[in-house]
């Protein structure tokens, strides 16, 4: 029901920006009055309001699909800057035009709804050319972070945090071989992946097996260790709303998924404490929101961590960054967690923060070292606005 209501406000809405968005055009085409221009107008409108639904009910893995889920990310994207700028721009309109601070014929001419128009146009195209070409460049992030523990690995370690590559439509090998191009300069002693290596749909992937041997490809001195995220089971999904294809099935997590990581070497720990070469142990969780297949249930903090001899340091991987002060209070010593994409697109980035005690970035729990990364990738539209893809590399230091 709610998505009947939603889909509704979203219909209006579209109608509604496309009405503007014409008459704004008609104040400077003269080819815009014509009615054949119209019925395009509206048609690409439709078809672009659509495209979301048309892509979901395609055969996975076609290249119609492929070419309409790619149309209807980068519409998700647009979309938000037409409402944030015609929005925006009617509002201020209607509070100027209340309080009589401009004279009534400026909102009747022409010339100045064009201008507006003008600038809204310059607005949205920006923004979004800005966050596709943004989300393309990979970053590196450091943190310099001390341990209050010995370590018998030595007094200083080099950690690698990945996350949220969301492989498939938007995320392919031409990223993925910059991202491991970036991670193998580093020299680590380990490589941690937080969670969402895939977008739901194993059918997405263009080149499965090259993706393999890049993952293959990274080096450091003790593996590459991951767990799960929130989008590493096979749902399809409808604008934000996930649904799973066979009501029947018990099976969330496609079983490629698990062969994917096996071949590229990469150590998934589903609520798991390994004790890494007799020096330190690494700690990943379950999902919160989706810890596998029907029946599978994510651990407590103090069940994951029964049986961990917390005199050794702790470093747990989660997609989430949950369960804070629990952990800390039971011995962690550094979490490090994916997930959030750091709202990825304002005005996200300004409200992320409101759902999390660490929405991104460093901070200090009690003593523990929390540190959210936003990721590779990205979810929906390829975008990035004022928040960036990045690698984060921690050097951590040991007491001697």
């Amino acid at each position: 029901m709610i998505a009947v209501h939603l889909s509704t406000i979203y219909l209006l809405a579209v109608w509604y920006l496309a009405r503007r968005a014409l008459a704004w055009t008609r104040t400077w085409c003269k080819t815009a009055h014509k009615k054949w221009f119209a019925v395009i107008h509206y048609a690409v409108f439709a078809f672009l309001a659509l495209s979301l639904v048309i892509e979901f009910f395609l055969p996975d893995g076609t290249i119609f699909q492929r070419l309409m889920k790619l149309i209807s990310n980068y519409w998700l994207g647009i979309l938000l800057y037409l409402i944030l700028f015609i929005g925006v721009a009617d509002i201020i309109k209607i509070a100027l035009r209340r309080s009589h601070v401009l004279k009534d014929d400026l909102y009747k001419s022409k010339k100045a709804f064009g201008i507006v128009g003008l600038f809204v146009c310059i607005g949205i195209v920006s923004m979004s050319v800005y966050g596709i070409v943004n989300a393309q460049v990979i970053r590196t992030t450091k943190y310099d972070i001390t341990v209050d523990k010995a370590c018998a690995a030595g007094d200083e370690m080099k950690i690698v945090l990945m996350a949220d590559t969301h492989l498939g439509y938007n995320i392919g090998t031409k990223m993925l071989k910059k991202a491991v191009a970036k991670v193998n300069a580093m020299d680590a002693d380990i490589v941690c992946f937080a969670g969402d290596f895939f977008d739901n749909e194993y059918e997405a992937l263009q080149d499965d097996e090259a993706m393999i041997e890049l993952f293959k490809s990274i080096k450091s001195k003790y593996g590459t260790y991951a767990c799960w995220g929130n989008h590493d089971v096979a749902e399809k999904i409808l604008a934000g709303f996930t649904f799973n294809n066979d009501k029947k099935s018990t099976k969330l997590t496609d079983p490629r998924f698990e062969e994917f990581l096996q071949k590229a070497d990469i150590k998934l720990l589903a609520d798991e404490a390994v004790l890494v070469d007799d020096a330190f142990y690494i700690v990943g969780r379950r999902d919160a929101e989706k810890p596998g297949n029907t029946g599978n249930s994510r651990m407590s903090p103090a069940e994951v961590m029964a049986g961990v001899d917390t005199s050794y340091p702790v470093i747990m991987v989660d997609h989430e960054p949950r369960d804070l002060k629990e952990l800390s209070a039971l011995g962690g010593d550094v979490d490090l967690n994916g997930h959030t994409h750091a709202g990825q697109v304002f005005p996200g980035n300004l409200t992320i923060g409101l759902m999390w005690d660490n929405a991104y970035g460093y901070l200090d729990v009690d003593g523990m070292d929390n540190i959210v990364t936003s990721g590779i990738g990205v979810f929906g539209p390829y975008m990035r606005t004022f928040t960036k893809s990045e690698i984060v590399e921690i050097t951590v230091h040991f007491a001697a």
